[in-house]
């Protein structure tokens, strides 16, 4: 891992020219100063065909705009060279997002357009609802977690900076998506688990089953990916990356994406499952290796059937809005799961959900070998019950 980081480190992300297109615009901090009420054919804002076809949607719904009532809305820059300028916008009675004096958002700025066209609003401002909603959340862990959970937001926290500063860039800069993946996966991981678990065999453990499910799942993407031709070019943002950085590897970097999502909950399965075994061996330390293993299985096949679920819904939630669209369409369950959209999800989905499966058994067995080896001594119970039980959690007798 160490080697990897030091081959692929980047010296930052490779620059470019703004296209001016989604993302890659030049913003500003504004705040909407004030709004009133125009009639929407006054402002030129109903967009009626010039054929006046109004029988498609489109048509229909430039008509009911005509008679309706906008908004016309007064901004002014809060941030940069033009800071205290201010620009009018016109805001539709069927916009999804709709402006109130007072409110804070982000424009876009496009130095080209004609100077009453350069700044337009372009998302609402955030910060503070989202600031406080992470302050909730780390207050929650710390208040629960104690310690233990000072340490998860510090992993949390180095785990943003490996992603940042390693690994997109290093993808950018035009490295093997897959290769920085791995490397940077194992950086996450050998961090977060031995911070938060200390430097102890239990963690070591479940560090080797996450790393070998990591191989499981990477080797089994690889093969999906490129036997059904996945391109990883499916939408608007990708293939604004791929114009930008045509060298990127896209389906690399959708199986670097596959490895990625995948590690948060393999970390979890395997540092719960020796979690387990260690705990057995603890309440009956005469247990052998295969008893171990058949008590942390039972345990396991719960864990298997929660996580699948977790991961196809989450994924599922995350479609939610293509899954919609499918649906309005009425398009067959063979005709959406073969679209290169769906195809990429269930692929994602079905591969990170056999990692999951497989690390199970797997860390099972290398926690009840390794805990095994560990046999209760033949020497007198006055002498036992004075020495610390393992794991610090207080003194007791043996039997």
């Amino acid at each position: 891992m160490l080697v990897g980081l030091a081959v692929l480190w980047p010296g930052g992300a490779p620059s470019h020219e703004r296209t001016g297109v989604g993302f890659d615009r030049q913003t500003q901090e504004a705040t909407v100063t004030e709004v009133v009420e125009v009639s929407c054919k006054e402002a030129g804002a109903s967009g009626v065909p010039p054929t006046g076809d109004t029988s498609t949607a489109e048509g229909s719904s430039a008509v009911q705009q005509e008679k309706g009532t906008c908004k016309r809305a007064t901004i002014r820059v809060d941030s940069g060279d033009d800071k205290g300028r201010t620009f009018t916008e016109i805001v539709q009675p069927d916009q999804s997002r709709q402006l109130h004096e007072g409110q804070e958002v982000v424009v876009a700025y496009e130095p080209s357009a004609p100077k009453d066209l350069q700044y337009s609003v372009t998302d609402i401002n955030r910060r503070l609802p989202m600031g406080l909603l992470a302050g909730i959340f780390a207050i929650a862990v710390v208040v629960v977690g104690r310690l233990r959970g000072v340490m998860a937001l510090v992993a949390l926290a180095i785990s943003f900076m490996v992603l940042n500063f390693f690994i997109l860039p290093a993808i950018l800069q035009g490295s093997n998506p897959l290769v920085v993946a791995v490397v940077g996966a194992s950086a996450i991981m050998l961090i977060a688990l031995y911070l938060c678990h200390g430097l102890s065999a239990r963690t070591s453990v479940a560090v080797l089953g996450t790393l070998i499910s990591l191989l499981l799942i990477g080797v089994l993407g690889s093969v999906f990916i490129d036997w059904a031709a996945l391109t990883g070019n499916t939408d608007d943002n990708t293939g604004l990356i791929h114009g930008l950085y045509p060298t990127i590897d896209m389906s690399g970097l959708l199986l670097a994406g596959v490895i990625i999502g995948s590690l948060g909950v393999l970390d979890d399965v395997t540092v719960t499952q020796t979690s387990a075994v260690w705990e057995l061996h603890e309440a009956n330390p005469s247990m052998g290796w295969r008893g171990l293993y058949r008590a942390g299985i039972r345990i396991g096949r719960d864990h298997i059937a929660s996580v699948v679920n977790t991961l196809v819904l989450a994924y599922a939630g995350a479609a939610l809005p293509l899954l919609l669209l499918f649906s309005i369409a009425q398009s067959s369950v063979g005709t959406v799961a073969n679209s290169e959209l769906v195809a990429e999800e269930i692929v994602r989905t079905l591969v990170g959900s056999i990692g999951l499966v497989a690390s199970v058994p797997v860390t099972t067995a290398l926690a009840a070998l390794v805990v095994a080896a560990d046999r209760p001594s033949t020497e007198p119970a006055v002498e036992a019950s004075a020495v610390p039980a393992r794991g610090g959690r207080g003194r007791r007798r043996k039997r």
